[in-house]
């Protein structure tokens, strides 16, 4: 497969970008920005459907039970998206990525529409746990898919692009909620079926890009032969072991850091909006329209931290986008949160905070395709982003627990302090290799076949420059 050129001279984008390459960046970020339209409903309506599942579940809805179950239960949508993430990645990598891709929006569509059903606090969790598994599909092979496809300069920036579906899709989520909250969660919870219907487009016009289809079929024919070399090894442990866990360890770092800040922040903040309201005596229906509005502006700086930062890498560098991220992250979080706002003040900075963690979100996305060969690329990616995802889950739930525990139920104060430890993975910053201007990592060619010699032999090939 013929790697892109970063050294020709360059043409005029029209006469780059091919048809099938805006079929496959449409399709992604269409999927992705559904992905965030059906998660963004539930941070919207989680105060709401707590308070009517947790007395079914004979729980007193109070601050504490609030903060403690809904907290379980954005913690097991976390879990099953990292266990999802993980699970689908190696199937991507194994069979291709246009199936898994369909499969995995149909899994995450249907079940958060069956959450509607709910009657008690711990069957939300169930669906909201398989919905997970549905819903880390999307990132990795998504990104993987898009990586894949746009081998030209433009890469980054159309990884970029397609991330900010994401923030897209809260967006939409938030308007919804803003037309049809007053008809209840459930309403809610159940028009979020609708990116079932997306699978059709992608799978009638997006492609399988022909790297990843070159990858499986030669490890076929190795196996065919019955030939092994290091790439046939289990991929997980490829990637757990040199040279591409040091890979695997920075990404870790990095999605660690840009998830436990982002779902902290994204669970709670229409909390601690809704605790404002409460404590200056407004209606309820006041305190859901402050919560719609807040939630467009949010994910309004999110789209343009999502879409910017493509464009911001492939001008200073991965490594430097990384930190302005997180730096603007950081410094808005710890303006906002932990001490008393007027309301107009929270619609000035949230754009800001969201710019920020969408930022950096998207980094860790648009990065992962450059860390890793096709063969382990979607599970490589997933693999570091379940890894997060797994010590995110903890995030929103310590956050609530937190707030009851200690801060007397201030959510603002202890979603700063969980915010400011997930911050640390950072410092994964300083290992992290620039790879501006590199071409993506292919896997290595064997020099000649051999049943035995190759078994655990790992070539310099698998780690990128």
């Amino acid at each position: 497969m013929p790697k892109e050129s970063y050294e020709s001279p360059p043409r005029h984008w029209r006469s780059e970008i091919t048809r099938t390459q805006w079929l496959v960046l449409v399709g992604t970020t269409m999927g992705w920005a559904l992905d965030g339209f059906a998660g963004s409903l539930y941070a919207l309506v989680l105060g709401p459907a707590m308070t009517e599942l947790l007395p079914h579940s004979g729980i007193a809805p109070d601050a504490a039970g609030l903060g403690l179950y809904g907290g379980l239960t954005v913690a097991l949508f976390l879990f099953g998206w990292g266990t999802g993430g993980i699970l689908f990645g190696m199937l991507a990598d194994h069979f291709g990525r246009v199936k898994v891709l369909s499969a995995g929006i149909v899994t995450y569509a249907v079940f958060t529409a069956l959450a509607a059903f709910a009657d008690t606090w711990w069957q939300l969790g169930v669906f909201r746990f398989v919905a997970g598994l549905g819903s880390g599909v999307e990132a990795p092979v998504g990104t993987a898919l898009v990586a894949e496809a746009w081998r030209n300069r433009y890469r980054a920036r159309a990884c970029g692009v397609m991330m900010s579906g994401y923030a897209m899709g809260f967006f939409i989520a938030a308007l919804a909620y803003a037309v049809l909250g007053g008809h209840g969660w459930r309403l809610m919870m159940g028009i979020a079926v609708i990116p079932a219907l997306l699978v059709y487009f992608i799978r009638r016009h997006v492609p399988e890009p022909p790297e990843i289809r070159g990858s499986i079929a030669a490890r076929r024919e190795r196996k065919a032969r019955g030939h092994r070399t290091a790439q046939d090894r289990f991929v997980l442990r490829r990637l757990l072991t040199r040279p591409l866990l040091r890979h695997t360890l920075i990404g870790t770092g990095l999605a660690t850091g840009a998830l436990v800040a982002f779902w902290s922040v994204s669970t709670w903040y229409p909390q601690v909006i809704r605790q404002a309201a409460a404590a200056a005596d407004l209606p309820v229906a006041v305190a859901n329209e402050r919560v719609a509005v807040a939630s467009m502006l949010f994910n309004a700086g999110g789209i343009l931290g999502y879409a910017s930062w493509g464009f911001l890498a492939d001008a200073i560098g991965r490594r430097r986008s990384f930190a302005a991220s997180f730096a603007i992250s950081g410094a808005s979080v710890l303006f906002l949160f932990p001490f008393p706002h007027t309301y107009t003040t929270f619609l000035l900075v949230l754009p800001v905070v969201g710019f920020g963690l969408y930022g950096a979100l998207s980094g860790i996305l648009v990065y992962g395709p450059e860390l890793f060969p096709p063969s382990v690329r979607a599970t490589g990616m997933a693999l570091y982003n379940g890894i997060g995802r797994y010590i995110t889950a903890s995030g929103p739930l310590v956050a609530g627990v937190v707030a009851a525990s200690w801060f007397g139920g201030d959510l603002g104060l202890a979603t700063t302090c969980v915010v400011a430890v997930g911050m640390l993975g950072s410092l994964a910053l300083f290992a992290a290799p620039e790879t501006r201007g590199a071409p993506l990592p292919d896997d290595p060619v064997p020099d000649a076949p051999s049943n035995h010699a190759g078994r655990d032999a790992v070539t310099a090939g698998e780690e990128t420059r």
